[in-house]
């Protein structure tokens, strides 16, 4: 059985083989298996150590129990961090703040904690008022340091082999009605991790 040690004030957690110790504020960056909607978004996306990453969430401690703030599903939710886990078969990357920015994590958790129920944002349109996994993220940041602390880049929905559309999000737009917002500013979970505003400190199973 895993050692659990919890240290007063930071809430920490020790966990796996490479001990690593999660705070509060810490983001994990998962590969997902969600079909060809993954496979689109890995082809077109690129994380950390040119790694592919489909989801993302924030780690929040409270009262000796590890928690994800993370939208998913239909909503912006509080996920155990043992359910948090087990939506992927490979390594979960952590990723840190620098410590200059550390001192934004508690407005940006308070902010994430204010959304949870908010409906999730299936069409990935920005300022819409609902949220997918890297926008809540990319939102709590913006609200605690008053300014964009991640960026924001073009979306592209096609296929960089031949820049058509990819088939999947063609009949994935279609079933909502809408056109595919193609060039709308947008972020990903690859794109966070390769922000230089954070540290990779290592892997979790």
């Amino acid at each position: 059985m895993k050692k659990i040690i919890f240290l007063s004030l930071l809430f920490t957690f020790y966990g796996f083989s490479q001990n690593i110790k999660l705070k509060t504020g810490d983001i994990l960056f998962q590969s997902m298996n969600c079909g060809p909607l993954c496979e689109a978004i890995n082809e077109v996306t690129e994380g950390y150590q040119g790694k592919d990453f489909s989801h993302l969430g924030i780690v929040y401690i409270k009262n000796d129990s590890v928690f994800v703030i993370e939208a998913a599903g239909k909503a912006v939710k509080i996920t155990p961090y043992e359910i948090f886990k087990t939506y992927t078969t490979e390594e979960m990357f952590v990723g840190r703040l620098k410590r200059k920015y550390q001192k934004y994590i508690p407005e940006a958790i308070t902010f994430s904690l204010q959304q949870v129920g908010v409906p999730y944002d299936d069409a990935y349109l920005y300022n819409n008022g609902k949220y997918y996994c890297s926008e809540l993220i990319y939102d709590a940041f913006l609200f605690a340091y008053k300014k964009p602390l991640f960026e924001m880049y073009p979306m592209t929905f096609k296929s960089p082999k031949n820049n058509n559309y990819f088939e999947v999000w063609v009949d994935y737009y279609r079933k909502l009605k809408m056109e595919i917002p193609e060039g709308k500013l947008g972020c990903n979970p690859g794109g966070i991790s390769t922000s230089n505003k954070l540290k990779m400190i290592g892997t979790l199973r």
